[in-house]
């Protein structure tokens, strides 16, 4: 038998690069890796390895010497201070913005969910859209929250560019890895849900053939199905070819597998925006042709578009076609602002247009507080009636002898009421002759079609 003696530091991944065997004494260099797609390709990182055979380690620190100041683009402390306070600036508007959005979603899939008669398959595609960007933002604050509690366990720098990295761990970095693909599958979930959205509106108007509750599964299929598929592939790629430390690092190219199909669900998204639209104005000019004048027909037209653009997402397409630019130039700015405000709040505005805008929604919800004022009263009524000693039922009809008896408790005597004076009772109203204003009145979960807000919108 021959035994193999190894001498010297052993070949160790860091999370970012693979460094092979090194001799005592000696300095390793190795290419910059090209998966990490922000490094100068054109580099090289430096790792040294001890007299002892192990790789040398920063004094007072549990952590792997390494320079990659060759792989790093080296900034001045001013614009390292400017380039913190512009994203400090941008984590503070979407957090602010999906704050907002997360308690009004919340509040509007509570209320979609716990009025039955608000249960049909427009309803539930809200619901399930709802979810997602509820879904969405709870993965952003947990990414943040796993991220930035990393900041001083991850890589140390100096103003030289080296870098001291923490020993290399198989487990390590798992819960970031998960975290990232959970916020990736979300953010493509999202994406697809009002993907979902507008083609069931689509269909509403020109083909109506998804109105049928059987073509609810093929939906949830589209919403929550095809993000796994793409998000899934992207993971056993990222996994086998570029398992860097925490995925939030780019890994170039292979970020376009699940970004691809999102490019595409938005611009689909977008042209049947336009379709919509254009329906919409087709239709306003038929109809008000001679009865308003084109500044009126116009402001109509602008409201339903305003209404509908981010139901649609809309926003998404204004910068799809720019890439990235140095982090403190003026464009980037304005690009990273405008899609971290619009981005963080466009749940709050959906929920606003399907939820508390719906004509439907706010009949249950008067319909709820009525009752519960009702009840409330009644039960007072009884309360009182009963310490008077004169009736014991209060305000309550009977049913024995179809007649209310109302106590008068100053006076201690019942006030009889003749049999049809049940009519005349705050909030009673005659089931054979319902009333227009009559808040009890059912109404069903119409699959409407109707494309404005308030008076004019019931999406």
């Amino acid at each position: 038998y021959t035994f193999l003696t190894i001498s010297g530091c052993p070949p160790q991944w860091d999370g970012i690069t693979c460094w092979p065997q090194g001799s005592p004494n000696q300095l390793v260099s190795v290419a910059c890796p090209e998966h990490i797609y922000d490094f100068n390709h054109k580099g090289f990182a430096h790792r040294k390895c001890g007299s002892s055979g192990m790789w040398l380690q920063v004094p007072g620190v549990n952590r792997t010497w390494a320079n990659y100041s060759e792989c790093v683009t080296l900034v001045s402390p001013g614009r390292r201070a400017q380039e913190k306070e512009v994203f400090e600036r941008l984590r503070l508007i979407y957090t602010v913005g999906y704050s907002v959005s997360l308690a009004t979603l919340l509040i509007a899939l509570c209320i979609l969910c716990y009025f039955k008669r608000l249960h049909c398959t427009r309803n539930y595609i809200h619901i399930h859209l709802f979810t997602s960007f509820i879904c969405r933002a709870g993965s952003i604050f947990l990414k943040d929250a796993v991220l930035y509690s990393r900041e001083d366990e991850g890589i140390l720098k100096d103003e030289i560019g080296e870098i001291a990295l923490p020993k290399a761990s198989e487990f390590q970095w798992v819960g970031c890895k998960v975290t990232v693909t959970l916020f990736l599958y979300f953010l493509a979930t999202n994406h697809y849900w009002i993907l979902v959205e507008g083609l069931y509106l689509h269909s509403l108007i020109f083909m109506a053939y998804l109105s049928d509750r059987s073509y609810f599964w093929a939906l949830t299929i589209i919403g929550w199905g095809l993000p796994a598929v793409f998000v899934s592939v992207w993971a056993s790629v990222r996994v086998s070819l570029a398992d860097t430390q925490c995925w939030d690092l780019s890994a170039g190219h292979m970020k376009w597998i699940y970004q691809t199909p999102i490019l595409a669900a938005t611009l689909v998204n977008f042209f049947l925006f336009l379709n919509i639209v254009r329906v919409l104005a087709s239709k306003l000019w038929e109809t008000t042709t001679g009865k308003l004048d084109p500044r009126q027909q116009y402001g109509k037209l602008l409201k339903s578009t305003l209404v509908l653009m981010p139901l649609f997402g809309v926003h998404y397409v204004v910068f799809m076609a720019i890439p990235y630019t140095e982090v403190t130039g003026l464009l980037w700015q304005i690009q990273m602002h405008y899609e971290m405000f619009f981005n963080s709040s466009q749940g709050f505005f959906v929920a606003i247009i399907y939820c508390f805008c719906n004509g439907e929604v706010q009949a249950e919800v008067r319909k709820f507080w009525f009752r519960r004022n009702l009840s409330l009263d009644l039960k007072q009524k009884s309360r009182m009636t009963s310490t008077g000693g004169s009736c014991h039922y209060g305000g309550v009809l009977s049913h024995t002898t179809n007649s209310v008896c109302l106590s008068m408790a100053a006076r201690g005597k019942p006030l009889p009421l003749p049999v049809h004076s049940t009519s005349y009772l705050p909030g009673y109203f005659s089931s054979a002759a319902p009333s227009d204003h009559n808040p009890l009145q059912v109404t069903n979960c119409r699959e409407n079609t109707e494309l404005t807000c308030g008076a004019d919108i019931h999406p």
